[in-house]
């Protein structure tokens, strides 16, 4: 049975793409996404869902004028109310652009999952690709891991490296991390859905 998965998202959409892609080309077997949330109006992803027939609410966190808390619950019960919960199911934040509250992370222990474009710890939090061009690395990349309460420092899934070039800017380096970000996602979630991982105190292992 298919691993019920909800996305959070708020802006073009292209690894909910990636993740719908993949699932309907059968490299992502396990798993099938029942819902998609997004945190503003008018934005691509809304659009990419629709057109591959999934379920959408969207809830403009600029309008509704509802605390953290409050926001947070709404999300929770819309989960909930399509098979994904603390007991079954998954929550994927691909390109969420809001820090979830704690209540939110600890009604889905285990089940909640984000991607971020940098190799973790390093760089955490917002720009983090500018963060690698103005510290000088000569690598950076992304990474695939367990949401806990503080930003971008859950237990880390898989990474996949991108080298830094020469004359590289915030953008032609966004976009080669991006592009290994659609890879990359999809693979996880495949590990996850297949029941093939397993936490280790902050060590994520590969049966």
């Amino acid at each position: 049975m298919a691993l019920e998965i909800g996305v959070l998202v708020s802006g073009r959409g292209s690894n909910l793409e990636a993740i719908l892609e993949s699932i309907r080309d059968g490299r992502l077997s396990a798993a099938h996404v029942s819902l998609v949330i997004s945190s503003q109006e008018g934005v691509r992803a809304v659009d990419i869902a629709r057109r591959f027939g999934v379920d959408t609410a969207v809830f403009d966190a600029g309008s509704l004028g509802l605390s953290r808390k409050e926001y947070d619950r709404l999300l929770i019960d819309s989960l909930n109310a399509h098979g994904i919960s603390a007991s079954s199911g998954l929550v994927v934040l691909a390109g969420f652009d809001r820090i979830l509250s704690p209540e939110f992370v600890s009604a889905f222990p285990g089940r909640l999952i984000n991607i971020h474009p940098a190799l973790l710890p390093s760089f955490k939090g917002l720009h983090a690709q500018r963060q690698a061009l103005e510290y000088g690395v000569k690598v950076s990349g992304c990474t695939v891991h367990f949401v806990v309460p503080e930003v971008d420092a859950g237990p880390i899934i898989a990474q996949q490296a991108v080298e830094v070039r020469e004359g590289d800017d915030e953008e032609s380096l966004s976009a080669r991390i991006l592009e290994e970000e659609h890879k990359l996602l999809p693979k996880a979630i495949e590990l996850l859905a297949s029941g093939r991982l397993r936490l280790e105190g902050r060590r994520v292992l590969v049966n």
